[in-house]
């Protein structure tokens, strides 16, 4: 099934095969924890409210219209056309090693491997959360490129270099480990040793939003997947999709683009610019879509020194639509970045530089699929099976119920998108079925397509390295999780 996520897979709208094994496209898993941690930790923070920049009312997915093309500021120097017929390769990938057993040492033994990536060495970092998706465990378990342990490093705490809300993770080619860290609200820098260095504040801004009561307007974001810059010294990010949006009292509507931000981390504090704008759908805030209930409900103060319960909070949120498009984005070795950010099979590529010129738009003929009240319901049941379970589980006094599922129109053609440190560029499309892998695209850094792994015959790599390495994370039928390296053919590396 396509990975319909980054980084928090329970938190956004896309659906995802976490180790082989579904998981649901809705904001249902360990979503009390999420309020619980997230709005004490994040809701009362600065957030940044970046320009916005008006695109194109698209009603029509037609050829030619790509969102975010109208903006003056993203004129494509060349279009490339895809073939719409494809030229098949089989996955001849060699094993190097794997790592990861049901009893063993416990450096490896894994609890949730949420994330895998190399250095120039051809070293893996496994990044292994031992809880839940926002917990404060989390170790980095470090082999070499020949599967040999090398060393481990992490731990929860509130001191210098202890992690809180770890919630996104890179590693520099030099061996450098970046720790995003929603509690501390910095990047926590790791040497090659696994010793901490230092914290590199986000930059924030103003929260108040003007309107009526406390007037702080709030939101649930997630920040997806992070990506190291292959020249060092910064690292991307998408603004990710916000789950809830909203601000207390009023009915702001969300921005329509998706910032996809260069943090440079030489000093204290982050400095941010915006490389591009992706396209945002447009949502309705105005519906009450969180309900809070509780005898222990959590009193907040905004930036404004004003109080809040999170029952008003919440009030006004929206969140995005099921199947609605994301922002998938990788980046190349010279810095620059390529992205989808529609439903259509358009991929655009922009310049590392401070300019962010797009350079060019790849696309294909390839159509979304329309929701149909059988996938609806597919989707419901599997919803409601989950959120039982998850129900179960919980012992928490506060609760969060979510209204019923709104359905995106379309299911988008680019499920994943992932770049290799060659240069080639892979992506992800649609299955035949909805909860199926899709074929997987191999294309250069110049747009030229090399060829197609049909559907189902390997999975999406969870991480390129270097000389062609790939790691793929597993389960087994004990849901112990393995990670597999393999080393991939020079023609798709």
């Amino acid at each position: 099934m396509p990975n319909w996520n980054s980084n928090l897979t329970w938190l956004t709208c896309g659906s995802k095969w976490v180790y082989g094994k579904p998981k649901l496209p809705e904001p249902i898993t360990a979503m009390n924890s999420f309020f619980r941690r997230l709005v004490l930790g994040m809701l009362a923070a600065r957030v940044v409210k970046p320009a916005i920049v008006t695109t194109p009312n698209v009603s029509r997915l037609v050829v030619g219209i790509i969102f975010g093309l109208g903006s003056s500021a993203l004129q494509a120097q060349e279009v490339i056309e895809l073939p719409s017929q494809d030229i098949l390769i089989e996955p001849t990938f060699d094993e190097v090693y794997r790592v990861g057993v049901v009893e063993g040492e416990s450096w490896e033994m894994f609890a949730r491997v949420s994330k895998v990536a190399f250095d120039a060495e051809g070293s893996i970092y496994i990044f292994d959360a031992g809880g839940g998706a926002l917990d404060s465990e989390l170790r980095i378990v470090v082999f070499d490129r020949n599967g040999a342990f090398l060393r481990e490093f992490g731990s929860a705490g509130e001191g210098p270099g202890e992690f809180r809300i770890p919630t996104t993770y890179g590693v520099m080619r030099d061996g450098t480990t970046i720790i995003g860290d929603m509690g501390h609200r910095a990047y926590l820098i790791f040497d090659a040793s696994g010793h901490f260095q230092r914290a590199v504040r986000l930059r924030m801004g103003s929260t108040a939003s003007g309107n009526r009561g406390a007037g702080t307007t709030v939101g649930a974001t997630v920040v997806q997947e992070l990506h190291v810059d292959p020249r060092g010294g910064a690292v991307y990010s998408t603004e990710g999709q916000r789950v809830l949006i909203g601000s207390l009292g009023g009915s702001e509507m969300p921005a329509d683009h998706r910032p996809i931000y260069r943090h440079t981390l030489n000093s204290k504090e982050t400095e941010t610019e915006t490389m591009a704008r992706a396209w945002r759908p447009t949502r309705d805030p105005k519906r009450d879509v969180v309900e809070a209930s509780g005898n222990n409900l959590v009193t907040i103060e905004g930036s404004d020194g004003q109080a809040m319960s999170l029952r008003d909070v919440f009030s006004g949120m929206t969140r995005p639509a099921t199947f609605e498009p994301r922002t998938l984005m990788g980046v190349l070795p010279d810095g620059s970045i390529v992205y989808s950010d529609s439903t259509v099979y358009a991929l655009k590529v922009v310049a590392g530089d401070d300019r962010g010129q797009l350079r060019i738009i790849v696309r294909n003929s390839f159509r979304p699929v329309p929701v149909t009240s059988r996938i609806e319901e597919i989707y419901t049941r599997k919803r409601a099976e989950m959120q039982e379970q998850n129900n179960d589980r919980s012992s928490s006094s506060v609760s969060f119920s979510l209204e019923e599922a709104r359905f995106y129109p379309v299911i988008p053609v680019v499920q994943e998108l992932a770049t290799t440190w060659e240069g080639r560029i892979w992506v992800m499309r649609l299955g035949q079925e909805v909860l199926e892998d899709g074929p997987i695209d191999v294309l250069t850094v110049q747009g030229e397509y090399v060829g197609t792994y049909p559907a189902a015959v390997t999975k999406f790599p969870d991480a390129f390295g270097p000389d062609g390495l790939a790691a793929f994370i597993e389960l087994d039928d004990f849901d112990v999780p393995s990670v597999v390296v393999r080393r991939l053919p020079t023609r798709v590396r």
